[in-house]
């Protein structure tokens, strides 16, 4: 099946997190070639952060939020909400990454001539593509999901791994910000969506100090407003050792994006914030020892327990530093 280019376009993109969407983005920017504008509209959930991740995509329109759980768009009323939203925009085209029917549905009603998704169980009924990824994908991973449906409809991704776009006022912002930190640069990532992922405060400290010793430059950490407490901690310990460490917790997401595409290097927990650094071309150490390591990017590199052991407490200070050594 060749699709003819379209007018305005839907992406509808319901996983919630910031990797979820980085993940997305070679078939965001595929999808996009197929628009007469070069551009999508992208709904999606607040806590993806779309608008401030992709603010400097040239490919993504406006960015839409789905508020699915508890908020407007939940239950029977909620998906007449959503329809009336859609209807608004007069879209075209509309591509479903994601199984649910729901969203398919509310695209119907309103009036959206073109649905394209994975034609899964009673998302099939809704669609108007002829697409039906295989049994064995219905359950795989997003990024083969959603490559296996561009691969079916003949459209190609220009890029083989997420590349994300950086700010230029972000990147003046935190030059600004952070201009006494000499260079090199090196970013700590404590966040962590689940506490099975999370290395801790001790050995993120330990590694500071560790690194301090050994290397010239400036040691940042990184996270968001839900790691303040754990980065406050992270710092106490730094500083009572007589060292330093600068504090870019609970940056506005573009910031966060611009300070990892300056850095050499990025450590840290399994987190869309590792994938941000990836995305970047920044080369990311992820620390897997409470989750499946992520294989779709050159530029992540992973540091798991050791044969016999698991979790994220058998990941030591010397493993760090045996992967950095890979990296030189």
């Amino acid at each position: 099946m060749k699709l003819a280019p379209s007018g305005r376009t839907l992406i509808v993109q319901p996983l919630p997190g910031i990797g979820d969407m980085v993940w997305h983005l070679p078939h965001l920017h595929a999808i996009a070639a197929t628009t007469t504008a070069g551009q999508v509209d992208l709904l999606t959930k607040p806590r993806s952060q779309a608008d401030r991740l992709l603010g400097a995509d040239s490919c993504v329109g406006r960015v839409l939020w789905l508020e699915r759980e508890v908020g407007r768009h939940a239950g029977l009323r909620g998906l007449l909400r959503l329809a009336a939203l859609l209807r608004q925009e007069q879209y075209q085209r509309a591509w479903f990454l994601h199984g649910s029917a729901r969203y398919v549905l509310a695209a119907r009603l309103a009036g959206v001539p073109e649905r394209i998704g994975y034609g899964i169980g009673l998302q099939s009924l809704l669609l108007n593509a002829p697409v039906r990824l295989p049994p064995d994908l219905r359950h795989a991973h997003p990024i083969l999901r959603a490559d296996a449906l561009l691969d079916i409809l003949g459209i190609p991704r220009a890029e083989p791994e997420p590349r994300l776009a950086v700010d230029v006022a972000a990147e003046q912002a935190v030059v600004a910000r952070f201009a006494a930190w000499p260079a090199p640069w090196i970013a700590l990532g404590i966040g962590s969506s689940e506490p099975w992922k999370q290395w801790g405060a001790v050995r993120f400290a330990e590694l500071t100090l560790a690194l301090r010793q050994r290397r010239t430059g400036s040691i940042f950490i990184v996270g968001g407003p839900a790691e303040r407490a754990l980065a406050n901690e992270v710092l106490t310990r730094v500083r009572a050792d007589g060292d330093t460490a600068a504090d870019a917790v609970a940056l506005p997401l573009e910031q966060t994006a611009a300070l990892l595409a300056r850095c050499r290097v990025y450590i840290g927990n399994d987190t869309g914030v590792l994938n941000m650094a990836a995305a970047l071309q920044t080369p990311a150490i992820g620390l897997f020892g409470g989750s499946t390591p992520l294989t779709h990017s050159r530029f992540i590199h992973t540091v798991t327990p050791p044969p016999g052991e698991q979790g994220m407490a058998a990941i030591t200070i010397p493993h760090v530093f045996e992967a950095l050594a890979r990296l030189n």
